[in-house]
């Protein structure tokens, strides 16, 4: 029997949720291995450049080399899976697996780049896992839309223009007061607007993805201008985004911006798509917990892969608490980059409030 969802593969998952499971999948698949790809490309440019000049401390030597760039199209890759996934999925089961991402760099750093992987990293990994196929299991239906002004429709809805507005008041506050005094100082400043700029985007991602969906099956979406107005949003929640996550990067330690910013980014994420696409209003509540249990599942072995990552290399295998490493962090397309070349950066110091 077919369901609205374009059949039914079995009972609780839809063949739509299928296709965007397997297309999140293989994004994670890419952008994890992207990382040490490009890890690999950075070390070969640095050894062989006459200038010897890395690219943590301002060289771009990298450019010539072949393997950075092998894993710079891998990453664009992963990238447009991700977003073509949105089309098919909803947002509650395609962005909690961007974690996946993170075991695979961890997985394939411990192979290629003899990175060790702590005990509790291994944890971590289970943990992704079981989470992820907890929220895959139980995740609801993708809604079945027509035209992109449906979705339009959706998103000027009262309620998700009641999300946007506070969004778009917590951002103008965080960028206009907090940033200039906190923004140097407090780590939840900086990804505070991406994760807030990030869920208004992903709204926006997916649907532009289902605009173009629609399209290539033969219905022309870019005829409508709430197209257009979905295509000019996303880019300027990326650019917006891209910006303050490596303001982020940059000041403060990645161990502790990427779950920090994971964590939220998801959360803002998965609540605009309940309120927007209404995901919950197709589910039970055993669903609903059953899920939120899976998420954070995830987030703890998140946590657990970025706490211990870099235990090995800083002598605390042994040390009886996780003290913040206070070096190595770099920039990221997606949410980690978890072993790009370090750069030294604030220690936990930082934290404090200036005086």
């Amino acid at each position: 029997m077919a369901a609205a969802g374009g059949g039914r593969w079995y009972r609780g998952m839809s063949t739509d949720n299928v296709k965007g499971l397997v297309l999140a999948l293989s994004s994670s698949l890419f952008i994890g291995a992207s990382f040490i790809i490009k890890k690999k490309g950075l070390k070969k440019a640095a050894s062989s450049s006459s200038s010897g000049v890395r690219a943590g401390v301002g060289g771009y030597s990298y450019l010539y080399e072949p393997l950075w760039w092998v894993g710079m199209i891998t990453m664009v890759v992963g990238e447009v899976a991700n977003f073509v996934a949105y089309a098919f999925a909803p947002a509650i089961l395609v962005t909690p697996l961007g974690s996946l991402s993170i075991i695979i760099s961890a997985v394939l750093a411990h192979v290629m780049l003899r990175e060790k992987l702590h005990i509790f990293g291994i944890l971590g990994c289970v943990l992704c896992v079981v989470g992820s196929t907890t929220i895959v299991l139980h995740a609801p239906p993708e809604r079945q839309i027509e035209s992109v002004t449906e979705v339009w429709g959706l998103a000027t809805e009262p309620a998700f223009m009641c999300y946007v507005t506070v969004v778009l008041a917590l951002v103008a506050v965080l960028v206009f007061k907090f940033v200039p005094l906190y923004g140097q100082t407090h780590v939840m400043v900086y990804v505070g607007v991406c994760s807030l700029v990030g869920s208004v985007s992903v709204m926006s991602v997916k649907a532009l993805g289902i605009a173009l969906k629609l399209t290539f099956s033969g219905t022309n979406q870019l005829v409508y201008p709430q197209t257009w107005a979905f295509t000019t949003i996303v880019i300027t929640c990326i650019i917006t985004q891209m910006n303050y996550l490596n303001k982020a990067l940059d000041t403060f330690n990645t161990a502790v911006v990427s779950p920090i910013y994971y964590t939220m980014f998801t959360s803002l994420t998965i609540l605009a798509s309940v309120i927007m696409f209404k995901d919950w209003d197709r589910q039970n509540l055993t669903q609903i917990v059953t899920e939120m249990c899976g998420f954070v599942t995830i987030l703890s072995g998140t946590f657990l892969l970025h706490k211990t990552k870099d235990m090995a290399a800083d002598g605390l295998s042994n040390s009886p608490s996780f003290r913040l490493p206070t070096s190595t962090a770099s920039r990221s397309f997606k949410q980690t980059d978890v072993y790009s070349e370090g750069i030294p950066l604030r220690s936990s110091e930082s934290f404090r409030s200036p005086h």
